[in-house]
């Protein structure tokens, strides 16, 4: 996030994150608590969508780190909830399957979507999965945030080891639909350790960075303690 509201609350006791909410859920929320120095265009952009997506950041436990987006890509602004202001949350991988409204399928990003949910031989469906950023907002809320130029987002879970070998192939797979479609599509891995890119995975660097509530760290294996898939 560009901007940062400080928390609500002493630093000694963020010292956890509510299991409810998983980083990238869309959140809906009743209330958007203000706090100093929130850019002016959050108010507008709450009105238009009153949801939020969790962030990475540990938080006392009544709240829950949030992050929320206006109508240009420089307005992000991180801040918080409380969790009694949660109505309801949607995962990533419930958007799956997801269509945008009809005038706007024909967008590069909602394009590649399609193509990844119309192929079945696609090695993206052997891992739950779903579209997050501006495409995932879209979906879930229907207030249009997806350009010309928007990126395709996608989030894997992935609890168990993805090998390198098969990590480069689905990299392959997703960099041939972002040259058909003319944009990037970027694949984030959620793992037991946080999230870590598809493509440094791929990649076979000695070390990854994995993006954690604790903050970001290099690791060498973000399933020390996992079963091996492929």
């Amino acid at each position: 996030m560009q901007v940062c509201a400080a928390p609500p609350f002493v630093r000694e006791s963020a010292v956890s994150c509510d299991a409810r909410w998983r980083p990238h859920d869309l959140l809906r929320l009743q209330r958007l608590p203000a706090f100093d120095g929130e850019p002016a265009w959050v108010r507008d952009a709450f009105a238009r969508a009153p949801c939020a997506v969790v962030r990475r950041a540990l938080a006392a436990r009544e709240y829950v780190a949030i992050g929320l987006r206006g109508a240009r890509r420089s307005q992000r602004y991180g801040t918080w909830a409380a969790s009694a202001d949660i109505l309801d949350a949607v995962a990533p991988e419930a958007l799956a399957r997801g269509q945008p409204l009809a005038r706007r399928g024909a967008l590069p990003a909602f394009i590649a979507l399609a193509a990844l949910q119309q192929n079945a031989r696609s090695p993206l469906h052997e891992f739950v999965w779903g579209p997050t950023g501006s495409a995932g907002f879209e979906l879930a809320t229907k207030v249009e945030t997806v350009t010309e130029s928007s990126d395709l987002d996608l989030l894997i879970r992935m609890p168990n080891r993805l090998t390198r070998e098969f990590a480069a192939s689905l990299l392959d797979h997703l960099q041939t639909l972002a040259r058909e479609t003319g944009i990037r599509v970027d694949a984030q891995l959620e793992t037991p350790e946080g999230g870590v890119a598809l493509v440094e995975w791929a990649a076979g660097k000695s070390r990854v960075m994995a993006r954690h509530a604790r903050g970001p760290q290099l690791i060498v294996d973000p399933w020390a303690d996992a079963s091996c898939l492929r």
